[in-house]
C-alpha cells in the first residue's frame, strides 16, 4: 500500500465565499474529519494533491497530513473530490482521519486477466461492476482485485462470492452479484432472432388458414 505526505494549511473560514477566496490564491479548499478531529477547514496546493494521487493506489493511498495544525500527522485517505463540471478541476477534497489497526471500506478496482475461452470463440466479455466495496485494514488495501477469466465459456456468469479476495478483506454485501459475463456472438443472437420471427410468423399463417376454413 502506497503512503504518501501531503503539505495542507490550515484555513480559519468555511462557506462558499471563503472556498471561493481560496481557489483565487490557487489553492484547493478541503476538510478532514475523523474521531478527535471533528471537522477542519483545509486547503491543498493542486500539484501537491495530484503527486498524493498518482501513485497505482489512487483514492486508496495512505495520505500523511503536514502542517501547522492539529491535523498534521494523521493518516487520511480520501473519500470524496469534486470537480468543476466544464473544467474538471478538483474544486473540493474531503479527508478521512482513519485509525491503522481499524478496517475501513473502500472502493476498490475489478481487473480482469487474460482473455477467456468464450472470447476465443467470438463471444465478447462484459464487466458488470468495474470496482467492488471492500473491507479490510488501511495497511492491506489492494491497488486492484485480480480476476483470471480465462476459464469463463460464453454463457458463464462470475458472481461477487466467486472472487479470490486478498487475506482479511471481505465483501460487505448479502447479495450474491454478477461482477463479470461472457455473451455470445452477435450473429449467434441474430440467427435466433431471425428463427422467433419465423416461428411466429409460421403461427400467424397457421392461424390465418384455420380462420379461412372456418
Amino acid at each position: 500500500m502506497a503512503k504518501v505526505n501531503l503539505k495542507v494549511v490550515h484555513r480559519d473560514n468555511a462557506g462558499k465565499g471563503a472556498a471561493r477566496s481560496i481557489r483565487r490564491e490557487g489553492l484547493i479548499p478541503a476538510v478532514v474529519y475523523g474521531k478527535g478531529l471533528g471537522s477542519l477547514s483545509i486547503a491543498v496546493e493542486p500539484k501537491a494533491l495530484a503527486a498524493a494521487l498518482g501513485t497505482e493506489a489512487g483514492w486508496n493511498a495512505l495520505i500523511t497530513l503536514k502542517g501547522d495544525g492539529s491535523f498534521s500527522g494523521k493518516v487520511v485517505i480520501l473519500k470524496d473530490l469534486q470537480r468543476h463540471p466544464v473544467g474538471r478541476e478538483p474544486i473540493h477534497v474531503d479527508f478521512q482521519a482513519i485509525d491503522l489497526k481499524k478496517k475501513v471500506h473502500v472502493m476498490v478496482p475489478l481487473h480482469p486477466v487474460g482473455k477467456s475461452a468464450g472470447e476465443k470463440l467470438g463471444g465478447a466479455l462484459q464487466i458488470i461492476r468495474h470496482e467492488l466495496e471492500i473491507l479490510c485494514l488501511p495497511t492491506e488495501i489492494p491497488s486492484a482485485i485480480e480476476v483470471d477469466v480465462t476459464p469463463l465459456m460464453i454463457g458463464d456468469v462470475l458472481h461477487v462470492n466467486d472472487l479470490a479476495l486478498p487475506p482479511g478483506a471481505q465483501i460487505p454485501h448479502d447479495v450474491n452479484f454478477t461482477v463479470i459475463t461472457v455473451v455470445g456472438i452477435k450473429e449467434e443472437v441474430e440467427e435466433v432472432e431471425e428463427v422467433v420471427e419465423g416461428e411466429e410468423a409460421e403461427g400467424e399463417e397457421a392461424e390465418a388458414e384455420a380462420e379461412e376454413e372456418e
